[in-house]
């Protein structure tokens, strides 16, 4: 006998909170996104497509709410486009007049900026070998990222679940532990080969597994590597020879081989890049007066000051009160020059928003961290602070700080950093003490840097040091931190 199912229909009543985003919130989250050169080309993308958008002269002052805006939202020339050392020797009839203590900070200003850029452009030879492979939209933004995770050696030196929290949290790119694991293996078979290691072990066992590289002692050097490289690193050739069963001749040739690897296969990237490469251009300027009082400023470079064209208004205001009295030529006319400059007018606006955004962003930052600022950029200054923390001080949404500190920078009196150096989690000492990771982590650095050589400290030794200093950790937590900075232990620093 067949079973009857009964279907009814019921209407309930559901309470549900959705945020929708407007047009003008979508398009603003886009624009500040961009660093400096890339919202330079967008803005002049803009000039060519829409006639009715001008580029209005510095010294010309707009006589119409609807002409030009500058920086700061002010209907004035307030663009602060120069760096502080070019206003200063702007005060200066002839150059001879100019202090010395100026222009050695404009020469060590364009140092800083080659060095920063020859790593930058070092990396698009791996990029350039992304582009030959067929990737979809996700798997090309997770290579992208472990790419710009690379450090100066060409080492990966992050876990990948951080490396997974790091893109979904910041840049919106979700992608499982499986997948982002993937495409560290298609870039750990780019050359040069050893690029992605997570260590000196995996960089070498990499560059020997190599399918190109032909030696009778790769095999040998392969299960070294792999099974005896701690012996190896400590020097323990006898207990290596023993395990492997090696003479002392093959041995040498084994290390032979070794020593022909690089254990620094970013090195070869940066050696090729190119001497005369893009610089990287500040996005904000932090500047200290004489009484210690923080200066920010946004660098506009060359972005234009915008008006609505003057011959579109025109047309506006004439045909505007005329109705039904328009011919269907006219009227054609009419809509297609009001569409033109609400496109117009819709852009300054973003424009306006946006600069007004970054400098409540990096305005947060400098505020909150002061100390680091007015203390010679000490690293040991800087405070515990996540984007949470400035989008409160701000008054705007975290995603917007995320997007508004991705690949931006900032120039100091000392230094140029990016915007995400700043930033720094917090963790809870042994003692209850809330600490900073970055600050736990330069005092780290300092100790490692003027220990003696000949006898350097291990990680138990260090973790005392740092203790004495304020800094109570454990020692596997300055083991973590050494790892995480590349640092490696007491027995590979010992001269």
């Amino acid at each position: 006998m067949a079973q009857e199912f009964k279907q009814d229909i019921r209407q309930e009543q559901k309470l549900e909170q959705v945020q929708q985003l407007s047009i003008t919130q979508v398009a603003l989250a886009h624009i500040v996104e961009l660093p400096l050169m890339d919202f330079e080309d967008r803005v002049r993308t803009e000039l060519e497509a829409n006639e009715a958008l001008e580029e209005r002269i510095s010294d010309e002052f707009p006589d119409d709410p609807m002409d030009g805006i500058g920086a700061d939202g002010e209907a004035t020339d307030t663009y602060e486009s120069a760096s502080p050392e070019q206003d200063a020797v702007a005060d200066y009839a002839s150059p001879d007049d100019i202090p010395d203590y100026l222009l050695r900070r404009q020469g060590e200003r364009e140092a800083r900026e080659v060095q920063i850029s020859a790593r930058g452009n070092a990396l698009d030879s791996l990029y350039n070998q992304m582009g030959e492979l067929s990737l979809t939209d996700t798997e090309q933004q997770v290579l992208a990222y472990l790419i710009g995770s690379l450090d100066a050696d060409g080492y990966l030196r992050k876990d990948l679940y951080v490396l997974q929290d790091e893109m979904e949290l910041y840049h919106g790119i979700v992608a499982s532990h499986d997948e982002i694991a993937r495409m560290l293996e298609v870039l750990q078979s780019f050359d040069p080969r050893g690029i992605g290691a997570h260590d000196l072990q995996e960089c070498l066992h990499l560059q020997l597994a190599d399918p190109e590289l032909h030696s009778p002692w790769k095999q040998k050097a392969l299960e070294l590597v792999d099974h005896c490289f701690r012996d190896y690193t400590l020097r323990h050739r006898d207990v290596v020879q023993r395990r492997l069963r090696l003479s002392d001749d093959d041995f040498e040739q084994v290390e032979h081989l070794l020593r022909r690897l690089n254990p620094r296969p970013g090195g070869s990237l940066n050696a090729n890049a190119s001497d005369d490469a893009p610089t990287i251009v500040p996005d904000f300027y932090v500047s200290i007066d004489d009484d210690g009082n923080i200066g920010v400023s946004l660098n506009q470079g060359e972005v234009p000051l915008l008006n609505v064209s003057r011959s579109y208004r025109n047309l506006l205001s004439e045909y505007g009160g005329k109705g039904k009295k328009l011919s269907p030529s006219q009227q054609d006319a009419y809509l297609y020059a009001r569409k033109k400059v609400n496109d117009a007018q819709f852009f300054i606006e973003l424009v306006r928003r946006r600069h007004q955004t970054l400098l409540s962003v990096m305005h947060a930052i400098a505020h909150i961290q002061q100390a680091f600022f007015l203390n010679d950029d000490d690293e040991n200054m800087l405070v515990p602070m996540v984007l949470k923390d400035v989008a409160e001080r701000a008054g705007v949404a975290v995603s917007t700080v995320s997007r508004v500190t991705s690949n931006k920078y900032c120039e100091t009196p000392y230094g140029i950093y990016p915007l995400k150096h700043f930033f720094s989690k917090l963790f809870t000492a042994d003692n209850g003490e809330e600490l900073s990771a970055r600050r736990a982590k330069a005092a780290l650095r300092t100790l490692i840097e003027a220990e003696n050589k000949r006898r350097p400290l291990s990680d138990e030794a260090l973790a005392a040091q740092l203790a004495q200093q304020g800094l109570p950790i454990s020692r596997r937590t300055v083991a973590k931190y050494r790892e995480q900075m590349g640092l490696p232990k007491s027995t590979l620093r010992k001269q």
